[in-house]
């Protein structure tokens, strides 16, 4: 019995030994030393790193330093991580850039109450008697670019004209043309949107078109929106 635990004794001293070695070699490569108790280390492989505090669960962690994380049932290589919780997810790729699709809004297209084509002329009424001039516009805006005439709609009418491809909308803010209406000239535009429909350019001056054009033939009119103002919906009629 003596000599059993003489035996015992030299084994547990050798191991004590053994396990101290073992400390000291693992503090000599600058590794910390660790509390036995402080992790909880369940069915998995540890390799060349340091762990200190964590309890790490089902995975393989190799070749990193681990601070201060719960790590739990992810695949984890080559990072360092600190003061963070991982949980499912996989460390260690760029994350995918989130692509965001912004959404145009389109706004609806205006469909015309009424359409058709005429002849037109030009105007300038501002009151100062030039060129005619019969005094400042009926529909009580004054004169403007997109101020058009019409011999029988309400007034401020909202009206888009188009000519070889180029357009103008604008509104109806005074009667005419007068006689001419008899003779199938159904609106009168002003000096600037003559000019643009005529070839894209401005007039010479308000009053003055810079063209020797006094009509332009096939006019396509497209009423937008009725006003409520004075005159009669529906097909131009000729003045009075």
């Amino acid at each position: 019995m003596q000599k059993r635990a003489i035996d015992t004794a030299l084994i547990g001293t050798a191991l004590a030994g053994l396990l101290a070695a073992g400390v000291a070699a693992g503090t000599s490569h600058g590794a910390q030393a660790d509390e036995p108790m402080s992790h909880k280390v369940i069915g998995q492989q540890v390799a060349g790193q340091q762990v200190t505090g964590h309890k790490m669960t089902g995975q393989l962690v190799t070749g990193q330093q681990l601070s201060g994380h719960k790590v739990t049932g992810q695949p984890v290589t080559g990072k360092q991580m600190t003061g963070k919780q991982v949980t499912g997810k996989q460390v260690g790729q760029p994350a995918a850039k989130a692509t965001h699709h912004g959404t145009a809004k389109v706004a609806p297209k205006r469909h015309a109450v009424l359409s058709g084509s005429t002849k037109a002329s030009y105007f300038w009424d501002d009151g100062s008697g030039v060129n005619g001039d019969t005094g400042a516009p009926a529909g009580g805006k004054p004169m403007q670019k997109g101020l058009f005439a019409s011999p029988s709609w309400p007034m401020h009418t909202k009206v888009k004209v188009t000519y070889k491809g180029r357009s103008v909308t604008g509104f109806v803010g005074d009667r005419g043309p007068g006689e001419p209406s008899h003779r199938g000239v159904m609106l009168d535009l002003d000096t600037y949107t003559f000019r643009h429909l005529v070839d894209g350019k401005k007039p010479r001056s308000k009053y003055d078109t810079g063209t020797s054009a006094g009509h332009l033939k096939g006019v396509k009119y497209e009423i937008l929106s009725w006003g409520h103002g004075a005159g009669k919906k529906g097909a131009p009629k000729p003045l009075g």
